[in-house]
């Protein structure tokens, strides 16, 4: 999705009764006697006696993100369009005002899935989902939230790739599982908000060398869909009961993903079995338009955005007017029973979210005072401290920064509050940045801005500052990297190079013989110059930390915070960019594809998964048993889906072997040969975060993990538990391997359904 600044302006028209009482009014307005109305009644029967009492030319005007409601039935406008990333964001059904100002900022995705902690993601959806509800019961949004981004961060070109948790399958699946159980709380009669997990399917560029993501036909294999692309969503659909999903702008092995019968029916609601009434898709704005304009799919617009309904697709997001749905159903390719579904589901929704109950519902005693709570602020701050990942240190880190010390802060966001957030994000109540955290600490800081795209032949403006500021100090810390004109939605990077003008002015700093640190904003970039040169002694990755990112970085200079952070994407060489093209959606290598993602590609300049401390910790596993017998596993488990069978927990021990308490990132992959070749390089089957390891005092813990952890996808999608020989690698490096057999014959756990032909 994309929206101008001037389209965030648009309010959302709901009636505001009292507290809670944002929808209909149900005790005096005209839907009093409809059985909408009725809290004992099922919530199905609700929403198709509300559809019932709908006119067609209603019904019709009600199947639009911005939807016009039935003013003679007291049926409040309503607008779907909202946003929350890492925080309530704007979006053209938000609107920030009065008490509802503001929203906390939490760091991008990328950055909270670098803790490698599920609780910490738990606890930040809801801290977002009781935000979004008190904005909606204030009846200054609505209760459903476009969000969570759940697609693989595969390529480090991707321009939203800091929207998600990463390129990992297994991290990407249990930050699915985490924020959802956050923001749609564990009521089982009524969600907090409605999540939407986007965008469904295959969808990770926006525009590269003349192809964009709203002409793009993603060609993926059963092999691929089923182990990678699609495994976040199975998370959503099939194992966290999300209540809302979107499709996305591409096309899938040459059909539009929001005509998409085969990912919408056949895998989504069918093998996936997401089949409540009140599950709905939302389109991506404007790729209902794009089935008929950008992939030629359908004729012109009213065929197909009669196409999408039918395939699927239950809303259709518009900017303006980028479908037809006047002119689908006079055509009669859209009918009753299409459109009646489509707005069952939606009503549907609405119901579960307690939006026609008032003051009765489960949350209505959410309010403006839940918002920027105390909790909140703690988490923005935690999230940003737990995610940030030490990428080289000679001892440097940590910084004696007391009180009087001379410290230079360069670079373009060492005091600009515009680079703290990312993309999708609202107004916060506080942007912290280095600089006010610096001066907190009673520092003496010299500042100096620098250069962020600009190449050698740019207009010098930031040299002789830079250089006077490090030379009046006595550390010199460079905030550099690449702020949001790097990437962003529409914005592909087309290369993954330090910018060169950066480069030049760290090559002086790091002449003066002074202790330089570098801290890293944005996504990742080849810091190969910056590891070769000695003069650079430590380099900190911080992606956008958010509101309160300037006090998170500078208590991990200071050492107030241990650094724990793991990198949650592989860091590429400059040349991986010449290798594959964005458009090759294969993971495994070739001839023509060197492989995508830690699992197939073995020239990393530093993996997924690595991340130094201020200790040293020792990490091993404990006892375990070596023999396993296949049909035994299963025998024992009664689950429905079998990949979601338990295997026997792996113990680990950790030990701090240095002087400073720290947490501890455990990270097992699984490594084998066996089922199809090739091979994985390694696989993450399991992790946790153990925090606070005192040194001399060990921790140990038990990782959870299922058989579907350490199964292959064969050729044709099937998840396979296949018998051999596997082994466990302990941490980025490895520093510790323990072996184990699975015996007996291989057992398919998930049949993968067939594409049609």
């Amino acid at each position: 999705m994309f929206f101008s600044v001037a389209k965030l302006t648009t309010v959302v028209s709901l009636t505001h009764v009292a507290l809670g009482a944002v929808g209909p009014d149900c005790v005096n307005g005209p839907l009093k006697s409809n059985k909408i109305c009725d809290r004992n009644a099922p919530p199905a029967e609700r929403a198709a006696a509300l559809v019932a009492a709908l006119t067609q030319e209603e019904k019709l005007a009600n199947l639009v993100s911005k939807a016009q409601g039935a003013p003679r039935l007291g049926l409040p406008k309503y607008n779907w369009w909202g946003e929350a990333l890492h925080g309530v964001a704007g979006a053209p059904g938000i609107n920030f005002t009065g008490a509802y100002s503001t929203a906390t900022s939490f760091p991008q995705p990328l950055l909270m899935a670098a803790a490698f902690d599920d609780d910490l993601i738990f606890n930040i959806g809801t801290a977002i989902g009781i935000e979004s509800r008190a904005f909606g019961n204030g009846g200054v949004a609505p209760f459903d939230y476009w969000t969570p981004n759940v697609n693989a961060f595969k390529d480090p070109r991707w321009g939203r790739g800091s929207e998600t948790p990463g390129e990992d399958v297994l991290v990407l699946k249990r930050y699915a599982r985490n924020m959802i159980r956050g923001l749609e709380g564990d009521n089982p009669k009524e969600r907090r908000v409605i999540a939407t997990c986007k965008h469904y399917a295959a969808n990770d560029f926006e525009d590269w060398m003349g192809t964009s993501r709203h002409d793009f036909d993603a060609k993926v294999s059963p092999q691929d869909l089923a182990e990678y692309y699609l495994q976040p969503f199975q998370e959503c659909a099939r194992d966290s009961k999300v209540g809302s999903f979107m499709c996305a702008y591409n096309a899938v092995n040459g059909v539009p993903s929001c005509a998409n019968t085969y990912l919408m029916e056949t895998i989504l609601r069918g093998h996936w079995k997401w089949t409540d009434d009140n599950n709905y898709i939302t389109s991506d704005c404007e790729a209902v338009l794009d089935i008929s304009e950008n992939h030629k799919y359908a004729p012109n617009l009213a065929a197909g955005t009669a196409l999408a309904f039918i395939s699927g697709t239950d809303l259709s997001c518009e900017y303006e007017s980028s479908s037809d749905i006047p002119g689908a159903w006079s055509s009669g390719a859209l009918n009753v029973t299409i459109v009646d579904r489509a707005l069952n589901r939606l009503y549907h929704g609405l119901v579960r979210a307690g939006y026609f109950d008032g003051d009765a519902a489960v949350y209505a005693n959410i309010s403006a005072a839940d918002i920027n709570s105390p909790t909140a602020q703690k988490l923005a701050y935690q999230s940003a401290t737990d995610g940030i990942v030490m990428l080289k240190n000679d001892q440097t880190l940590p910084l004696p920064l007391t009180q009087g010390k001379k410290v230079a802060m360069v670079g373009f966001w060492a005091n600009d509050t515009s680079k703290l957030r990312g993309g999708y994000s609202g107004p916060p109540p506080f942007l912290h940045t280095p600089l006010y955290a610096a001066e907190k600490l009673g520092l003496v800081v010299k500042t100096s801005s620098g250069p962020v795209l600009q190449g050698n032949n740019a207009s010098d403006t930031w040299t002789s500052g830079a250089l006077a500021a490090a030379n009046a100090s006595d550390y010199i810390i460079y905030f550099g990297g690449q702020d949001t004109s790097a990437a962003g939605e529409t914005k592909d990077r087309l290369t993954v190079a330090w910018p060169a003008a950066q480069l030049t002015l760290l090559a002086k700093l790091s002449k003066l013989g002074k202790p330089l640190v570098v801290v890293q904003m944005g996504d990742m970039l080849d810091n190969t110059p910056l590891l070769e040169n000695k003069g650079i002694n430590s380099i900190l990755w911080a992606s956008w930390p958010g509101q309160d990112g300037g006090p998170a970085v500078v208590d991990i200079l200071s050492g107030a915070k241990a650094v724990a952070g793991r990198l949650p994407v592989t860091q590429y060489p400059v040349n991986y960019t010449e290798e594959v093209p964005m458009t090759d959606m294969t993971l495994r290598p070739s001839e023509l594809n060197p492989g995508r993602t830690y699992r197939w590609y073995d020239s990393a300049v530093q993996s997924f998964g690595y991340g130094l401390h201020y200790t040293s910790f020792n990490a091993t596993f404990g006892k375990y048993k070596p023999n396993f017998s296949i049909q035994a596993l299963l025998a024992d488990c009664s689950k429905e889906f079998k990949d979601t069978c338990p295997f026997p927990a792996l113990p680990i021990r950790v030990s701090n072997t240095g002087n400073r308490t720290s947490d501890f990132v455990a990270l097992a992959f699984v490594k084998s040969e066996t089922g199809p070749k090739p091979y994985p390089l390694k696989t993450l089957a399991a992790y946790t975060r153990l925090r606070d390891i005192s040194p001399g005092k060990p921790a140990e813990t038990s990782l959870e993990w299922t058989l579907g952890n350490i199964a292959r996808h064969d050729k044709d999608g099937n998840t396979v538990l296949y018998p051999g020989k596997y082994q466990v690698l302990l941490d980025e490096p490895t520093q510790a391997v323990l072996e184990f057999s699975l015996r007996g014959k291989e057992a398919v756990l998930d049949k993968w359904p067939s594409a049609p032909e």
